[in-house]
């Protein structure tokens, strides 16, 4: 199947976890992926193994000129985007919400938030000449039914969500779609800070115990979330908030 076949994404954050099986389902469904992320090796490491329908950029998203210097790149490298997936994101470790200092605070905010202001000022413009294009917010559970412990991250998400829905009213009538999609927790680089401590067997029974399924999200889980919504299959599908999480939030 060729399912973004002639298409062109972005995807931040894909040098590994949500972003990277975002981005690898994208080239196998015919896309051409500029991957943007903190972690230059890596990232490139990606590209490389996906070929000449990748190509890999260091962009630290909560630096405006990073993620305007990503999207020039893409438009160079590939074309002006059709698809951009905000996947880049960072957290603090579980604790008490005093405990957080305001460093990591803003962090977390600039990364998980601000970065979507910046992208959106380097790319809305191009899908407005082009009269289209889908954007794809990775918000998260903890935005709907959050949790002691990470308060300050799940306020971010939160703000995520509810950017995506306002993004999508705002945009549809330069035929921009704006989705979000709320995964669970996964096994990700920020599994440990999200439990707080190490990762073991008995801290992810604790956390799948609360998911009807009764396991984790995967890259895989997320990355077929987003190609749907990048799809022409969603073509009618904006502003939505996508729980892709076996049930956690019902």
């Amino acid at each position: 199947m060729n399912t973004l076949h002639n298409k062109i994404a972005i995807v931040t954050g894909a040098a590994g976890g949500f972003g990277e099986g975002i981005a690898r389902l994208f080239v196998a469904e015919g896309a051409r992926v500029l991957i943007a992320d903190l972690d230059a090796e890596r990232a490139n490491a990606v590209a490389s193994s996906l070929g000449a329908a990748a190509h890999a950029v260091r962009c630290d998203v909560s630096k405006a000129a990073d993620v305007q210097a990503t999207v020039n790149a893409c438009v160079q490298h590939f074309g002006v985007p059709h698809i951009v997936v905000n996947n880049a994101g960072i957290t603090h470790r579980n604790q008490p919400m005093l405990e957080v200092d305001e460093a990591t605070f803003d962090r977390v905010f600039n990364v998980n938030v601000k970065s979507v202001f910046h992208m959106a000022h380097a790319v809305v413009p191009l899908m407005r000449q082009q009269g289209s294009g889908s954007i794809i917010n990775i918000g998260s559970t903890a935005g709907i039914r959050p949790r002691p412990g990470l308060t300050w991250y799940n306020a971010s998400k939160g703000a995520v969500n509810l950017l995506s829905k306002s993004m999508a009213a705002e945009l549809g009538p330069d035929g921009i779609r704006v989705n979000a999609i709320c995964p669970v927790m996964g096994a990700t680089g920020l599994i440990e800070q999200f439990l707080g401590g190490a990762d073991t067997p008995e801290a992810r029974a604790r956390i799948t115990a609360g998911i009807p399924l009764g396991r984790m999200s995967t890259p895989g889980d997320v990355a077929q979330a987003a190609l749907y919504l990048a799809s022409d299959a969603a073509a009618f599908i904006t502003g939505v908030e996508l729980p892709v999480d076996g049930g956690r939030t019902i």
